[in-house]
């Protein structure tokens, strides 16, 4: 039973990687067309998406609007859960699925009420603009990574600071935050990968100057099929693994001094 475990978790694995694994190491090839066998190993598309001033621009421009994204979401989503913890009232739950709504209307259906939005406020066409339309999608991925912190943080420790004199603020401050800080930082990775990712909702809120990583990697796709994609999804992956990273060695400072407890 143990090796047919083993043995469905690999192919889950190999179906859901076999994709990158084909379309990464074209990242590699000296040649100028995604196809194989790669003619010689190289690293002219790395170049290319650095010194290109339309790539190089949609890269800074993937990374401050997916680290603004991160912390506008992080706190939005943050101070929700806070919000909605512990609450056993209707309206609660309301306002909670209200939250959640992003996450299963349709894209395009977003993207045009946030660009009609945007546009009675002033904003369409700037960084703001793109930033509030990936908070909007990325909020409830904070959400739903904080409320499950928040169910782990024991009450007994909340209501021990209180009876010895504690505020409300400080023991949020030096309780409660710091037992659910793995659950926010995994929230915070979620956004920025999120942001990153994010492609519908850029196209109907952004303007020439606010192209995104992946908004260049779709026009590249329409236009012209260049080795440069497999490029940008090579650092895609390489900011994914360096937020999941980040993430394990926060769980790994949490978990260990409740080890040596």
């Amino acid at each position: 039973m143990r090796a047919l475990q083993l043995c469905f978790t690999l192919l889950v694995s190999l179906f859901l990687l076999v994709p990158l694994l084909i379309v990464l190491p074209l990242a590699f090839t000296s040649g100028a067309f995604l196809a194989y066998p790669i003619p010689d190993l190289s690293l002219r598309w790395f170049d290319e998406l650095v010194t290109s001033e339309i790539w190089r621009r949609a890269l800074v421009n993937s990374l401050v609007i997916g680290a603004a994204t991160a912390a506008l979401a992080t706190l939005l989503g943050t101070t929700a859960a806070l919000g909605l913890r512990r609450s056993g009232a209707v309206s609660a739950r309301v306002i909670g699925t209200v939250f959640l709504l992003p996450l299963v209307v349709p894209a395009v259906v977003l993207g045009v009420g946030l660009q009609r939005l945007l546009a009675e406020l002033g904003l369409s066409g700037s960084y703001l603009a793109v930033i509030i339309a990936h908070t909007v999608v990325a909020v409830p991925f904070v959400m739903i990574s904080v409320s499950g912190a928040l169910a782990s943080v024991p009450a007994q420790a909340e209501r021990a600071a209180a009876s010895l004199g504690a505020s409300p603020l400080t023991v949020l401050r030096e309780v409660t935050l710091p037992l659910s800080r793995h659950g926010i930082l995994t929230g915070a990775a979620l956004a920025f990968a999120t942001s990153l990712d994010e492609v519908v909702l850029t196209m109907f809120v952004a303007g020439p100057r606010q192209r995104t990583l992946s908004r260049q990697m779709f026009s590249s796709l329409r236009e012209n099929i260049s080795p440069t994609i497999a490029a940008a999804a090579f650092v895609f992956i390489l900011l994914t693994l360096a937020l999941g990273g980040l993430v394990l060695l926060a769980r790994r400072s949490r978990s260990l001094p409740a080890a040596e407890r």
